[in-house]
């Protein structure tokens, strides 16, 4: 064993989940730098650390310093405290700043930060509101290495140790040693996996009734998240519990009496037809969830129930004496379009039915559908709302229809706070003769729930979407259930109107849907194209070749314009490393382009970046993208233009957002890009299903380039089964429709 001292002066590679750190450090008192690496938690660029280990030589990198431990040092010279207080460790102190203060203080500098902190108003340039800053930074920075020293010994990374620092402050290591299974419930980022293994070096036995109550919870809710289950049958959700638990079955089944009266679970029946018999099982939900689906399938029905309500009525009860071939006739004379028997259907059914549903594929006349309706409730004089579930879908609704639409979080005035709650509600209802909401297979059942609530009886309700589309990201399979409960009226529009010759996108989207291959005409089509590839890491490369050079060339886009679509998140052709390659293509590093390394990723000014959880504070919800415009190292800030809109993030929440230049064909729903470029490989088996493929394709305006292997595109084409959901929307529909008709009993 040896040790070397020096200073970091680059983190080229750290994984956050196992602390594996790959680092250039520059030893005391030499000129040049070495490469250490090992598990080195919660270490920063300008830090000066005591590294023991081994010299070793790998085969293609060459000699490194192995580290087996690591501590972080105060900087004893000039150049190591003025690289330390610059490199953005301390909130107020960029490398300006450092330099002065160093100038003035000399090696004293960090005492005089740590101990006469007012002092620093002797350095030019540096107000009361900076010192302050740098005050709270430098204590912030202290309690952290607390937390990191106390967690260093059970394996937690650097960006966890923050998230709970964040989270409970100096009460931190307090909560950490009374009761670790918090962190699970209250830290965005942290399940059971993490709190457990703090919990067992603490010596909380492996049957402690506060750690199987917590793996229950998190089962739940990692499948929510993960799956979009609404609920977990008992018998799969005990059998995982002991599968990950390993505790016997009675005292799993014990935490679920306790979950349940503590009212943190609910639990149905449910009744399965199975052969000659029926099977008798239990749903097991969250209680949020269950709820969610009880008040959509509440508020639903009696929003259907308006119209025979006599007190309530409708208020559109105009155009239930309407003459509508007069109508059609006068917006087919206006407008030159002639809709067809089916949109026409669905045109009087919005406007006749408390509750319908319009759907149907690509090129089927969805939009003009819905400009008609605009149309005849602007000549009654009512008055109605658009909304979408994200941005880019309120958006591209607003330029449809050329009237204003708001997503549906900013129709419903979300309340700035971790949790989800609104203004608009059953005591603060919208104000809207009608409600018209595209996209609607995104809709979650949490956020239809809170949407209904805002919806008064007697106001009519569209949703408008695909259902042969993916499911919503978060749980639920609201739009679905709904059209298979038979409870609201659906129109399907079936007819595809004529597309321009050699174009391909819509015309093999509904051959998807239909179970049919897509045509693949690389001679002499103009939007839709196959480059066969079977090798992941080639398809990889080619990927990159293609939205570099290839597409930009030929059609003209630019690479802002270009999205990559992947089914799966690891591998060669994955959302993670196909990121890794185009951002190193398309933005790679230069000396004046700011970046900040936040866990295992990169960002630099320029990066296409995508938020992944609903930001209440920030109005950024998931899925939401954007581009980094600017890194300020001082004020430890980012800043991230979202269609216009400029949002500052904090270096701490940088964990809220990833690289975008590709994305999962899941978080690209509702957005619709000039061009998209999906790899389809046998390598995602698990994950070709016909509904992400379509979903995929449709995603396209212009060009649809897929790369892979024809035997995959048979795959997904022929596997029809929806990605199945754990969810009792439908069921609950029907027996509240069953109920009604049920003869009153003498």
């Amino acid at each position: 064993m040896e040790t070397l001292t020096g200073v970091v002066e680059r983190i080229t590679y750290h994984n956050e989940e196992t602390g594996y750190t790959v680092a250039r450090v520059t030893p005391e008192g030499k000129d040049y730098t070495v490469t250490v690496v090992g598990p080195m938690i919660g270490i920063n660029v300008g830090e000066t650390v005591r590294v023991t280990g081994l010299w070793t030589v790998h085969p293609q990198y060459g000699r490194q310093f192995k580290a087996e431990r690591v501590e972080t040092i105060q900087p004893a010279t000039l150049a190591g405290i003025e690289k330390y207080l610059g490199s953005g460790l301390i909130k107020g102190i960029g490398p300006v700043t450092a330099k002065r203060i160093v100038r003035k203080f000399g090696l004293d500098t960090l005492r005089v930060i740590e101990e006469e902190p007012d002092r620093l108003l002797e350095v030019l340039g540096v107000g009361p509101k900076r010192v302050a800053l740098i005050k709270a930074a430098w204590e912030e920075q202290r309690h952290i290495k607390d937390v990191m020293v106390f967690l260093q010994g059970h394996g937690v990374s650097t960006g966890l140790a923050v998230k709970i620092y964040k989270q409970y402050g100096n009460d931190a290591i307090h909560v950490l040693k009374t009761d670790p299974y918090r962190l699970a419930r209250e830290v965005r980022g942290i399940g059971f996996i993490t709190a457990d293994k703090i919990a067992r070096n603490m010596g909380i036995p492996e049957d402690a009734p506060e750690r199987i109550v917590a793996a229950i919870a998190y089962l739940l809710s990692e499948e929510a998240d993960r799956s979009g289950h609404v609920y977990l049958p008992r018998q799969e959700l005990v059998e995982r519990a002991q599968e990950l638990l390993n505790v016997p079955e009675e005292r799993i089944l014990e935490a679920l009496d306790t979950l349940v009266e503590l009212g943190e679970i609910q639990v149905e029946p449910i009744r399965e037809e199975e052969g000659p018999g029926v099977k008798e099982e239990q749903a097991v939900y969250l209680t949020p969830f269950h709820r969610a689906e009880l008040g959509v399938a509440r508020r639903l029905y009696r929003l259907l129930s308006a119209a025979r309500d006599s007190l309530l009525g409708t208020r559109l009860h105009m155009f239930q004496s309407f003459d509508w071939e007069s109508a059609f006739a006068a917006v087919q004379q206006e407008t030159g379009v002639r809709l067809n028997r089916e949109q026409r259907q669905a045109v009087r059914t919005a406007l006749t039915s408390p509750v319908s549903v319009l759907t149907g594929g690509p090129g089927t006349g969805k939009t003009t559908t819905v400009q008609t309706i605009i149309r005849f409730l602007e000549a009654a004089g009512v008055s109605y709302i658009l909304a979408s579930p994200t941005g880019r879908a309120a958006k591209r609704l607003s330029e449809a229809t050329g009237r204003p639409a708001k997503t549906v979080h900013r129709l419903l005035e979300v309340s700035p706070g971790e949790t989800l709650t609104f203004k608009r509600n059953e005591t603060n209802p919208l104000e809207a003769d009608m409600v018209i909401v595209d996209e609607a297979s995104m809709l979650d059942v949490l956020l239809m729930n809170h949407l209904l609530k805002a919806i008064t009886p007697g106001t009519h309700l569209l949703l408008v979407g695909d259902v042969d589309q993916l499911p919503s990201v978060g749980a639920g399979n609201v739009l679905r259930d709904i059209i298979q409960s038979g409870v609201v009226p659906v129109v399907q529009l079936t007819q595809i109107f004529r597309q321009p010759e050699g174009s391909y996108i819509v015309i093999n989207a509904h051959r998807i849907n239909r179970g049919q291959m897509p045509i693949i005409d690389n001679q002499n089509a103009k939007d839709f194209f196959l480059f066969k590839v079977d090798d992941p890491e080639a398809a990889a490369d080619l990927i990159v070749d293609i939205v570099q050079r290839r597409i930009p060339n030929r059609f003209g886009l630019q690479h802002g314009d270009i999205q990559v679509l992947s089914p799966m998140h690891r591998g060669p052709v994955g959302v993670g490393n196909l990121n890794l390659q185009l951002q190193e293509a398309l933005n790679p590093p230069a000396p004046n382009k700011a970046e900040r390394r936040a866990g295992g990723r990169v960002f630099r000014v320029g990066d296409r970046v995508m938020q992944i959880r609903n930001n209440y504070d920030k109005e950024v919800y998931n899925g939401d993208l954007g581009r980094v415009v600017r890194i300020n190292m001082e004020l430890q800030e980012m800043l991230v233009d979202f269609d216009g809109r400029l949002v500052p993030y904090d270096f701490l929440e940088l964990d809220e957002l990833v690289h975008a230049y590709a994305i999962s064909v899941h978080k690209s729903q509702g957005s619709e890009y000039p061009a998209v470029v999906v790899p389809v490989m046998t390598t995602h088996y698990v994950m070709l299903h016909r509904n992400l493929l379509y979903t995929a394709i449709t995603r396209a305006k212009e060009l649809v380039v897929l790369v892979g292997e024809p035997r995959a595109i048979a795959i997904a084409v022929r596997n029809a089964s929806p990605l199945n959901r754990h969810s009792r929307l439908a069921v609950k529909l029907r027996e509240l429709a069953h109920e009604e008709k049920k003869e009153p009993t003498v």
